[in-house]
């Protein structure tokens, strides 16, 4: 079965409500698509978000890689989505963005043509898990007037942008639970931005009113001064911005400085990159926590469907798409009271919604 049609295209998908994080403040979201048509008229949608910051390509750069892919993946078999999923890696190292959208639209498409999920082509380990919802780096009172409307709609945890000031951010983490009490679960995302006292002095504050994760505290250039810590506070901490993909992966297991690995579809290069990622943290005996960008539900579909077909996956934070005030399809997954599963139908399930395709 053979690929017709390739277009590529990006978006700018405004967020309902800006938020920051330690490093900006964000307003906006550029996405950029692949659409794949097959000989019987399937359609198999892929998206990217990447971040320049962490993995060194822009959406834009995504962009002109995948229209200048567009002739190549033209007559090409559906059937044989693995090899161009790695010919694509080849002729694109380095460029987890485009290589992400590539290998959702294929995975997409593919799953259409068997007329089965993706997760279940792979085989099903989890059915639905709870997400976290993200709180950016807001004052006290805004901060405790947001949880209180994740309350509302049924989320039990929250993770929370930090990284600028230890106390205030410690404040905020107790003030949560003398308020909420034991309602929610806590996390917390310093986004690299404290230092190693800026951490030792938050895990200090916090020790009776401990989170269950933190995530990145430090650059990935100062990870080593995580060594200093207790084999039980390393063991919270998730890498993210120092895991990009499998030859990273590697690396922490051998420094044993994680507990935990962020997997993100637009750091590794999509479902067959953070497989590879997740293969090397299981005899590692890291978990494996599954987080995202400010995505379509396209590529957060398609992060589910990988998370979902690992067994050691034990953490999602797939609230990417929550926030968009617009988005190009509808449908992918399904969130109840906190909880998300993976909607009915074949490849990601996702159907377009507001684009002329």
């Amino acid at each position: 079965m053979k690929i017709v049609s390739a277009h590529a295209f990006a978006r700018n998908l405004k967020l309902s409500k800006p938020y920051e994080i330690a490093r900006e403040r964000i307003e906006d979201v550029e996405n950029v698509f692949l659409v794949l048509t097959l000989e019987n008229g399937i359609t198999g949608i892929g998206a990217a978000n990447p971040s320049p910051e962490v993995v060194g390509e822009s959406p834009a750069e995504t962009l002109r890689n995948l229209q200048a892919l567009e002739p190549w993946l033209r007559g090409k078999d559906i059937r044989h989505f693995n090899e161009l999923i790695e010919e694509t890696n080849r002729q694109y190292p380095s460029k987890p963005g485009t290589l992400a959208a590539v290998d959702i639209a294929l995975h997409d498409a593919f799953g259409q043509f068997l007329d089965m999920p993706v997760v279940d082509f792979y085989g099903r380990q989890h059915t639905a898990l709870p997400t976290s919802v993200t709180i950016g780096i807001m004052d006290l009172p805004h901060t405790l007037e947001e949880a209180a409307t994740y309350k509302k709609a049924g989320f039990r945890i929250l993770k929370l942008k930090t990284g600028q000031d230890p106390e205030l951010d410690a404040e905020k983490v107790i003030r949560l639970q003398e308020l909420f009490g034991s309602y929610f679960t806590i996390r917390v995302d310093a986004n690299t931005g404290y230092t190693l006292s800026d951490l030792t002095r938050f895990l200090r504050l916090t020790r009776n009113h401990p989170v269950e994760l933190i995530e990145q505290p430090l650059l990935p250039e100062e990870d080593h001064a995580l060594d200093q810590l207790s084999a039980a506070e390393r063991n919270i901490l998730a890498a993210d911005e120092s895991l990009t993909g499998a030859a990273s992966a590697f690396s922490l297991c051998r420094a044993g400085r994680y507990g935990i690995y962020n997997i993100k579809l637009m750091k590794c290069g999509g479902i067959q990159g953070a497989f590879k990622i997740a293969a090397v943290a299981e005899p590692a005996g890291a978990s494996l926590f599954w987080g995202c960008n400010d995505e379509s539900i396209v590529s957060i579909t398609a992060a589910l469907h990988a998370a979902f077909a690992c067994r050691h996956t034990k953490y999602i934070d797939l609230d990417g798409s929550f926030d968009l005030a617009e988005d190009l399809v509808q449908g992918g997954f399904v969130v109840k009271d906190g909880i998300m599963s993976i909607a009915p139908g074949s490849g990601l399930g996702v159907l377009c919604n507001i684009i002329d395709l």
